[in-house]
């Protein structure tokens, strides 16, 4: 077993003749929270994509415990949230997990167990196309938590959500930290790097720091961490 979670090496992405990752080089430790943070359209979902193994790369390597990047290995031990909505709109939110609980072989049990984790036990019998942006993302989720992975990556999982759901689902991620899964966070949200352990700051398919919050905020000199990020875009800090 590696000691790391994820490794990425001199990776390089481009799409429609525009270099999206260039030489990105980063490793996440296991069972811990990093924070994946930067502005839209900086890189991130097409990070996680190819750490999942969706996304075509020029160049460089992804490994996800120990093997590459969407490896068949894997398919049960990484977890995969889509900042869009990847269940199924004619099904209620209990049939789309019977769903995925069908695929990962997992009891009925766990379908209930993990609807009350994302606070959607009452919406069970509601069709998934009814239900609000933020509901539906909490169905994603909850088909990733079925398989109970030992790496979760989630692309924007808290947009759109009210701060109190956004506080509990944070809780959720910390109690999946504490027993041992590791999760790869991405937001645009600066304030959301408080509640990781490590935070990744991207800007225009580059990395430009990873840290922890009290290291990046003591390495700028600033009280936040938007302002230590607008501190290293900029060339400033200490």
């Amino acid at each position: 077993m590696t000691a790391a979670a994820i490794e990425v090496r001199q990776l390089v992405v481009e799409r429609g003749g525009r270099t999206v990752l260039d030489g990105l080089d980063l490793t996440i430790p296991r069972g811990r929270i990093t924070g994946l943070l930067g502005p839209s359209g900086c890189g991130k979902s097409t990070l996680i994509r190819s750490l999942v193994g969706v996304q075509i790369v020029k160049s460089g390597t992804v490994d996800v415990l120990g093997e590459p990047g969407g490896s068949a290995v894997n398919r049960r031990r990484v977890g995969y949230v889509t900042q869009g909505s990847s269940v199924y709109d004619d099904l209620t939110v209990a049939q789309n997990l019977a769903y995925f609980a069908a695929i990962y072989g997992v009891e009925q049990e766990r379908v209930d167990e993990v609807l009350r984790s994302v606070d959607l036990a009452d919406r069970r019998d509601q069709l998934t196309r009814s239900l609000s942006g933020g509901q539906r993302a909490r169905v994603s989720l909850a088909a990733a938590l079925l398989a109970s992975p030992d790496v979760y990556l989630l692309d924007e999982p808290t947009v759109g959500l009210d701060p109190v759901l956004r506080r509990d689902l944070w809780r959720l991620f910390t109690d999946l930290a504490s027993a041992g899964a590791t999760l790869l966070v991405s937001s645009h949200v600066m304030d959301e790097a408080d509640r990781c352990d490590e935070v990744l700051l991207m800007r225009e398919g580059r990395l430009i720091a990873q840290d922890t919050p009290a290291g990046l905020r003591a390495a700028t000199g600033t009280q936040d961490i938007e302002s230590a990020f607008l501190a290293l875009a900029t060339g400033g800090g200490r």
